[in-house]
């Protein structure tokens, strides 16, 4: 019997199906208290109008960073406090995510990314899977023909599969712009690309 080494890759192309919106603001001053009060002024202001936008799966809230920093002298000392605020929307509809980020004067749009969700992924790779696995079959079959032998048996074989790599990045043109409007922010999905790789070795027989 010889053993030969073969592998295999199938790529599928799905549609994005999540968006992921980072609002953010900064504050600056000299006093520590006064900017994380201005800081959780402007975001309790927008989590609140969010959250009554919110529904499950189509468009979910949460809070991001938080948190001041100091500014030095050049002696050294403290002369004043930097902070930001982040708030992130993410779900599957996009002109409702798209239109409350609009609606959120107190911040401005820092951030966009398309994905896919855990449903959306997982059939893509049982696709991409079934079209791997046929093509190191058809590989193994045509190999085994090729050196004159009647069939082949099965050996080590490991699937490997990607997080699914997009095939085209969104443009925030204007973004903050539009949001300070309360228009909606212009964001549109495009495709990724998921990936399954079969490899191993055969027994020609």
């Amino acid at each position: 019997m010889q053993r030969v080494s073969l592998s295999a890759q199938a790529t599928v192309q799905v549609a994005q199906d999540l968006l992921t919106l980072s609002l953010a603001t900064t504050r600056e001053g000299v006093d520590a208290q006064a900017v994380q009060a201005q800081l959780k002024s402007a975001l309790d202001t927008a989590l609140l109008m969010a959250k009554n936008k919110a529904q499950p799966k189509l468009m979910d809230v949460r809070t991001g960073r938080f948190g001041l920093s100091p500014r030095y002298s050049r002696e050294g000392k403290i002369t004043g406090w930097q902070g930001s605020a982040e708030l992130v929307l993410e779900g599957q509809d996009f002109v409702l995510l798209s239109e409350t980020a609009g609606k959120l004067t107190t911040l401005t749009v820092s951030g966009a990314s398309f994905g896919l969700t855990t449903t959306q992924r997982q059939a893509a790779q049982t696709q991409a899977q079934n079209q791997a696995i046929a093509l190191f079959r058809q590989r193994a079959t045509e190999v085994a023909n090729g050196f004159d032998f009647k069939t082949y048996t099965l050996g080590e074989i490991a699937l490997n599969y990607d997080e699914g790599t997009a095939m085209y990045k969104p443009q925030m043109m204007a973004a903050r712009a539009m949001a300070a409007e309360a228009a909606p922010v212009p964001v549109e999905a495009g495709l990724a690309s998921v990936s399954v790789t079969v490899s191993g070795s055969v027994q020609l027989q």
